[in-house]
């Protein structure tokens, strides 16, 4: 009798068990399509009949083929400007957020440096209260970074949330026994730092690459504010104009043809530079995407 209703339990708790994963299967499946949908309809508008896009007869697959609009995008001196400004920052934007970050989290991921729990408190305090857009302002003003590039690189160094999610990484899965193995060996903190905790690092640091990078690729507002000079101007600004304001030079091209073309593909030319702004975003994305959940997991454990 007693077995009988064990079996009992265990039948009623894998049925419940297949509810749940049914019912979670056809919630995700419903979210990826939402999300998915948006990607595909851009992508077929951008390669679709301008009369197609504009008359609203495109929904999911491409109808007609043309790729007028790309050429169009090509043909802006600005794109090429903005792709060449937007990687610059990225690059060298990335390479500023990690130096300062590791450079910060290691000391604070040492349980013998001194005040470090105080030290903790003063940047979880930046995370809440800041001196906002006007102190940012006043801030980039006194020290000449508008219309620089370093108004895009310093004033945003770093991020607080990112710095935890690194030192966290480092207190578990950096031994201690191995820094006391190094000083034995005569191990400076600087070349422990660079010969044992950055090659043990791979993890923190693709997901760091991708935050970063992602957050510069998409950058606008400091770059709307600060940057007044249209050849030190990313990609992003040109997209807002385009997409937000709907402003399109035509003085920007001197062939007749390529203008009438232009603005009987106007539709179409906003989906194509949008398919042109994300593309290196997707080139990134499948080197680190094996260690994004990590990523994202690592900084809720506390340590």
């Amino acid at each position: 009798m007693k077995n009988n209703i064990k079996v009992r339990k265990k039948q009623k708790l894998a049925m419940g068990d297949r509810v749940f994963y049914l019912v979670t299967g056809i919630l995700l499946t419903a979210v990826f399509l939402a999300v998915l949908y948006p990607c595909v309809f851009v992508l077929s508008a951008s390669i679709s009949d301008s009369a197609a896009v504009t008359g609203g007869r495109v929904f999911i697959l491409p109808v007609g083929f043309n790729l007028e609009g790309y050429e169009a995008v090509f043909e802006d001196r600005r794109v090429w400007s903005g792709y060449i400004n937007s990687i610059y920052y990225t690059v060298f934007g990335t390479l500023i957020n990690i130096v300062v970050t590791f450079a910060c989290a290691y000391p604070l991921s040492r349980r013998d440096l001194p005040g470090r729990d105080k030290l903790m408190l003063f940047f979880a305090f930046t995370m809440y209260f800041s001196g906002g857009l006007i102190g940012h302002y006043i801030w980039n003003v006194k020290y000449g970074f508008v219309n620089s590039r370093w108004s895009m690189l310093l004033p945003g160094a770093m991020s607080v949330t990112n710095m935890i999610i690194t030192r966290t990484f480092l207190q578990q899965n950096i031994p201690e026994d191995l820094w006391d193995a190094s000083r034995l060996d005569g191990c400076s903190d600087f070349q422990y730092l660079r010969k044992v905790v950055l090659p043990l690092s791979h993890t923190v640091l693709a997901v760091l690459v991708l935050y970063y990078g992602v957050s510069h690729w998409n950058s606008y507002f400091d770059a709307m504010i600060y940057l007044r000079k249209q050849n030190l101007q990313p990609l992003t600004i040109f997209l807002r104009q385009i997409l937000v304001l709907e402003q399109v030079d035509m003085s920007e091209y001197s062939d007749p043809d390529l203008i009438f073309k232009v603005m009987q593909l106007a539709a179409t030319l906003k989906y194509a530079l949008i398919i042109v702004s994300i593309v290196p975003v997707l080139l990134m994305y499948p080197f680190v995407q094996k260690y994004f959940v990590k990523g994202v997991t690592i900084g809720a454990i506390k340590g």
